[in-house]
């Protein structure tokens, strides 16, 4: 079989480059890093332990209207604060279950679509103020992936600034509208379904790996009808972002990895296309990355979307 060669990839709009280098999967490795996770005795997260005054939101479990299924709390350690001007914003921890041993991927598709809904909630709740030009919901699983604490949970992260990079995909979203008349990513995902890169869909959503990929396994879930954020899921497209989300995290889950995903909202910006980005950490970006802002990734998104929609 004739040796695979490395190509370097450009992201789709932004100014960013990954070298897609299958071959570096059977180099020699002499040092293995191990995820080891500590459970302490007393989780902050669980039903009777969490500090009932820091709760902001909740949504009943199904079959009860006296416990929840999912709970969002005040973050005890936040990184941006309301009374801060120096660092203006909100930050808030969404707990996606009640049972300590389960993780996202355990849940069912609907108890999946309870923690999209509290996505949503707090969203629109958030963004009443209208100092908050950007916010961010986010999930770390895994010790690799930045999560001090087992128990599933997520987090909501508002501020008045909007990041560079999404300033900057904003600006190459204007300009591709302006040439084409069209949503760039509307477009993507069209060219997308039709190949290799393809993971789900369905009547309301899609997933594929992106082309230039920057992690091993990376994979972005759209709703395919055209919306700038969260707030305007239907319960359809709720329901099947939920499903693909789970084939893909228990895919993840088989692999053990630990990972991120987002959801990006910059409040302003009406032509956004909304897209749940996830990225799993099994490998750690070292000297070229670093160095050089390259990003080296030995797994390719087309062996990416094989494994994934397997």
């Amino acid at each position: 079989m004739p040796e695979k060669k490395s190509e370097i990839r450009k992201s789709y709009l932004l100014n960013k480059y990954v070298i897609i280098t299958p071959n570096r999967t059977a180099r020699p490795r002499d040092i293995k890093e191990e995820t080891v996770i500590k459970r302490v005795k007393s989780c902050p997260f669980c039903p009777n332990v969490v500090n009932q005054t820091n709760i902001v939101d909740w949504l009943p479990a199904a079959d009860s209207r006296e416990n929840w299924q999912v709970l969002t709390i005040k973050n005890s350690f936040p990184a941006v604060e309301l009374s801060n001007k120096k660092a203006y914003g909100q930050q808030e921890v969404i707990i996606e279950t009640p049972v300590h041993e389960k993780q996202l991927a355990d849940l069912t598709t609907s108890q999946i679509a309870e923690v999209i809904k509290m996505y949503i909630r707090r969203t629109e709740a958030i963004a009443k103020n209208k100092k908050i030009k950007y916010i961010l919901c986010f999930k770390n699983q895994g010790s690799k992936a930045g999560a001090s604490i087992v128990h599933a949970h997520s987090q909501v992260f508002a501020t008045g600034l909007i990041p560079p990079e999404l300033a900057e995909e904003e600006k190459a979203v204007k300009n591709y509208r302006a040439k084409t008349g069209r949503c760039p990513y509307c477009d993507i995902i069209k060219k997308e379904m039709k190949g290799k890169r393809k993971i789900f869909a369905d009547q309301y959503a899609a997933a594929f790996a992106p082309f230039a990929s920057e992690y091993h396994y990376e994979a972005w879930i759209f709703p395919k009808r055209h919306l700038d954020n969260i707030t305007l899921l239907n319960a359809n497209e709720i329901k099947s972002l939920a499903k693909i989300l789970k084939k893909i995290l228990t895919k993840m889950q088989a692999m053990d990895l630990s990972f991120n995903y987002f959801l990006h909202n910059v409040v302003s910006d009406r032509n956004q296309h909304l897209y749940l980005k996830i990225q799993p950490r099994d490998s750690v970006w070292a000297g070229v990355e670093l160095g050089s802002g390259l990003v080296i990734n030995s797994v390719s998104p087309e062996a990416a979307a094989k494994y994934l929609r397997s």
